[in-house]
């Protein structure tokens, strides 16, 4: 079993950043996947990164180049580093872990409640 807490969310203006965590509880944490999710109103969630246990990554289009995932298996901590944020990265941020390598969002097998980001004008 394994429970993930996300936090950091908040109000930021327009090309400022922002840091999400996600710490994650669980005895063999560090052997997971763990990705970075987003929902905004009136859409489905959307895949942003996510990073193995060897420390692996990948990013969705929408994060290459702004957002950097990170992971300290010390701390079960995940981070999301946000960087020149935009109005369309407004959403409810949820952090979940996989045991598989490059889980589908399906195979996702634990989930966070999420932290809202509100980005400005």
């Amino acid at each position: 079993q394994v429970h993930v807490v996300e936090s950091g969310g908040g109000l930021v203006q327009a090309g400022g950043s922002l840091r999400l965590s996600c710490a994650a509880s669980g005895r063999t944490v560090s052997t997971y996947s763990m990705g970075w999710f987003r929902q905004a109103p009136g859409k489905e969630r959307e895949f942003v990164a996510v990073i193995r246990s060897d420390g692996s990554t990948r990013y969705a289009d929408l994060a290459k180049g702004r957002f950097t995932i990170s992971r300290d298996n010390a701390k079960n901590t995940v981070y999301l580093q946000m960087y020149s944020v935009r109005p369309e990265d407004t959403a409810i941020y949820y952090c979940a872990a996989a045991r598989s390598m490059w889980p589908r969002i399906n195979e996702y097998d634990y989930w966070g409640q999420g932290t809202q980001v509100t980005v400005s004008s």
